[in-house]
């Protein structure tokens, strides 16, 4: 009973325990409006040290860096726009987590249906070979029986 009390503390801490986020208390901004901007940029960009995370998810010296470089801009008057379009001049589109759909960007929006659907195409035309092959009869390559061997086994198949 007493382990189970234990288990029981221990997993509402674990579940109950707020989320740890990056942004460090002396990164956010002073104005609500401005931080929200901030907050929601940092999530469309990517960490170019962690490369699969925001760098608003980021513990990354170089993400701190650029949370501080977005809400710069946002105190200068910079729209959500025109931070985003800084960055991609700065550091390339491989900073943005959602890349923009362009020609250049085409086979990373159609990459994935494209695969899928030749992949299907190819298990569809298996099947249907698979279907319409002649079967092999499991007597290929066996001589038929003599004269002499075939009364002999109407013979025995009589006698029985």
């Amino acid at each position: 009973m007493k382990m189970k009390f234990v288990l029981v503390l221990i997993s509402s801490i674990l579940l109950g325990a707020p989320a740890a986020y990056a942004v460090n208390p002396d990164e956010v901004l002073k104005d609500p409006v401005l931080e929200e901007r901030a907050r929601e940029i940092s999530k469309e960009v990517r960490c170019v040290v962690c490369q699969n995370q925001s760098i608003d998810d980021s513990n990354a010296k170089l993400a701190k860096d650029l949370r501080l470089l977005v809400r710069e801009r946002l105190v200068e008057g910079d729209s959500n726009k025109e931070v985003m379009d800084y960055l991609v001049d700065r550091y390339g589109e491989f900073v943005l987590l959602k890349p923009r759909f362009a020609f250049h960007t085409l086979f990373l929006w159609g990459g994935g249906p494209l695969a899928l659907l030749l992949g299907g195409f190819f298990l569809w035309r298996t099947s249907r070979k698979k279907k319409h092959a002649p079967l092999k009869s499991s007597t290929a390559g066996v001589k038929p029986l003599s004269d002499e061997e075939q009364a002999e086994l109407d013979k025995l198949m009589s006698s029985k």
